[in-house]
Formats: C-alpha cells, sequence, structure tokens
C-alpha cells in the first residue's frame, strides 16, 4: 500500500504476530460472544495485546455473537462495554443482533444503532460520544508517542508504575496514556466500584473532583450514566472532562 503511494494505512484484523504493528495493523478480538464473561476477557487481552507491542486494537463493543436491544438485560452489558471501547484505541460498536437470519446475501440483523438500547441507554452513549470526540487530540497525542517509543496508549498500571508493587497484579483497570485511569465495570447490577491507584502520584474523580493519594483504593459510585474515571492531578486532558462545551 505504502509503494502506491496509499499511506498512511491501517490494516483491520484479527489475525497478527508480533512485529505486525509495524504494517499499520489494527487488531481486534474477533467475533466474541455477547456475554459478561466475554467482555471480562476483552479487558484483560487488550492489555496484553497492548503489552505485546499493538498499539491499535479494540473489540466488538457489546460483542458479536447475540444480544437482543429489546432485552433490558442486555442493554446493561452494552452501556458497560460502550463506555470501556471510548478509552480504547479504537473505538467501534459492531454486532450480529438479535434477531439473528441464515447467512446469505440478504441477511441483516437487529438494530445496533446507539438509539436502539432505550432512551436511558442512549443518554449514557451520547455522553461517551461526546466524550470520546473531546478526547481526540489527547489520544492523538498517545498514538504518535506510541509510533515512536512504541508505549501503547492503553497499558497495564504497572508500566509506568513500576516501583508500586501493587500494580503488578490489577488486571481490571488501566491507564489510558499517562494521565487517565480507568476501571471498567464489569459485572451486573454494580453501582460501586473499588479502584486502586499507584503511588507516586494524586489522582482526581472525573466526576465528583475529589483527589485521592496515589496507593490508595477507593471505593467510588459507577451508576450506570458513568464508569469510574481518574486523571493525574494537573494533567491538562483533565479539561475534555468538562461537559459544559469548554473542554
Amino acid at each position: 500500500m505504502a509503494a502506491l503511494g496509499r499511506e498512511p494505512t491501517v490494516l483491520l484484523c484479527r489475525s497478527a504476530w508480533a512485529g505486525s504493528q509495524r504494517y499499520g495493523a489494527a487488531v481486534w478480538s474477533g467475533d466474541v460472544q455477547a456475554t459478561w464473561e466475554s467482555f471480562n476477557a476483552q479487558v484483560r487481552a487488550g492489555l496484553s495485546v497492548s503489552l505485546s507491542g499493538m498499539p491499535w486494537w479494540t473489540t466488538d463493543i457489546g460483542g458479536f455473537h447475540g444480544g437482543d436491544p429489546d432485552d433490558p438485560a442486555y442493554r446493561e452489558l452494552l452501556v458497560r462495554w460502550f463506555q470501556f471501547g471510548a478509552f480504547c484505541p479504537l473505538f467501534r460498536l459492531h454486532g450480529d443482533r438479535d434477531p439473528r437470519m441464515p447467512t446469505g446475501p440478504t441477511m441483516t440483523g437487529g438494530p445496533n444503532e446507539v438509539w436502539s438500547y432505550g432512551d436511558e441507554a442512549y443518554a449514557v452513549l451520547v455522553r461517551y460520544l461526546r466524550l470520546r470526540e473531546r478526547l481526540r487530540p489527547y489520544l492523538q497525542e498517545q498514538m504518535s508517542a506510541a509510533s515512536k517509543t512504541g508505549v501503547p496508549p492503553v497499558r497495564s498500571l504497572f508500566v509506568d508504575f513500576p516501583d508500586d508493587a501493587r500494580t503488578w497484579d490489577v488486571d481490571d483497570a488501566f491507564l489510558f496514556g499517562p494521565d487517565v485511569l480507568v476501571a471498567p465495570v464489569l459485572a451486573p447490577g454494580r453501582v460501586e466500584r473499588s479502584v486502586y491507584l499507584p503511588a507516586g502520584a494524586r489522582w482526581v474523580h472525573t466526576e465528583t473532583g475529589e483527589a485521592y493519594d496515589g496507593g490508595s483504593e477507593p471505593t467510588v459510585p459507577a451508576p450506570l450514566a458513568s464508569i469510574p474515571v481518574f486523571v493525574r492531578e494537573g494533567a491538562p486532558v483533565a479539561e475534555a472532562f468538562r461537559e459544559d462545551g469548554r473542554g
């Protein structure tokens, strides 16, 4: 593609290996199931892919196989997965929703647009779409850094805080660049969760504005409208989390 003058090129693929990133390979996890168990696996798989040197990765938000947009239980999973997806290097809502149809040239699945999951879910999804757009410049900075240094934009806590022994055991939260810590909600019915904050920095909860010392593990609210996200104190990216248009 480069020889034909088609740079820059990004290849979305579900099979890659060490070194594929040099060819603009963006890896997704394939046609995964629309279940909470699968969602949990995506978070950990994504961190492993990133540690393997692949900065571009993503999942099918909501899972690919199944999921009924009219099912309140599935709507909760979709929202939580979408919130996680807003902090992935690639952000894509994709899946073969119920009702399923036989494979063929005229096949289609159930509706899968952000307005397909009811008013409550729609409000949350739009909120995170707008946040993602405000985070675009920050993400572009992280992808530029990844191209120069190999450090992926999404990474395990210990990448930036190797001297904090606790960070080596955390596999259900991650850093989005150096200044944003994301803690997805990975089980149904949860309205709060505990988050370990790495020592060596102070962290500000983006919903409440409360600051916490690193090395602490606060339990913070996690209603359906939001997942716990913290910003390193003093980091300019905090402005992106303002919803009044000034971020």
